[in-house]
């Protein structure tokens, strides 16, 4: 099996069960100083940081699912395009439960050393996120003027 096959692998099992929250599959498949800039100042560190963001999720969107749409791997690195859909049933951060359901896409990458992720990075429609939460309007267009190539 080559190196890109086993990266695939560790990749779906992070969908099926780490974000199912599976901890002992994340103590598996994440180096213990995986690096991930965009935690928060405050948030922890390395892999427990990651185990801090499933939990946040989880406990927000008690039935999440996470989907890998698409795995793309070359060399020690993977991308995934992924589906999150869940229903806002916790606080996420300081959001108090709205009990609406979302479905967001998003990409991860993920940097791999030894079969561990030791990178991680991710970005998700946090817009669309925050308007299926109520957070913003979507401003008003005039789709038949857009249809029609009028401004």
């Amino acid at each position: 099996m080559t190196v890109e096959e086993l990266n695939k692998i560790a990749v779906r099992r992070i969908y099926s069960e780490c974000w199912s929250g599976d901890m002992y599959a994340i103590d598996e498949i994440f180096a213990p100083n995986m690096e991930h800039d965009q935690f928060l100042p405050d948030w922890p560190r390395g892999r427990e940081g990651f185990k801090a963001l499933v939990h946040l999720w989880r406990t927000a969107f008690p039935d999440i699912h996470e989907e890998a749409v698409e795995i793309i791997a070359e060399g020690d690195r993977a991308v995934c395009r992924f589906r999150l859909s869940g229903t806002h049933l916790g606080q996420f951060y300081q959001l108090p439960p709205t009990g609406r359901k979302i479905e967001i896409m998003g990409a991860d990458f993920y940097r791999f050393t030894n079969g561990k992720v030791t990178e991680y990075a991710y970005h998700e429609d946090t817009l669309g996120l925050f308007y299926q939460l109520g957070l913003l309007p979507l401003p008003k267009q005039d789709i038949a003027g857009v249809a029609k190539g009028s401004n």
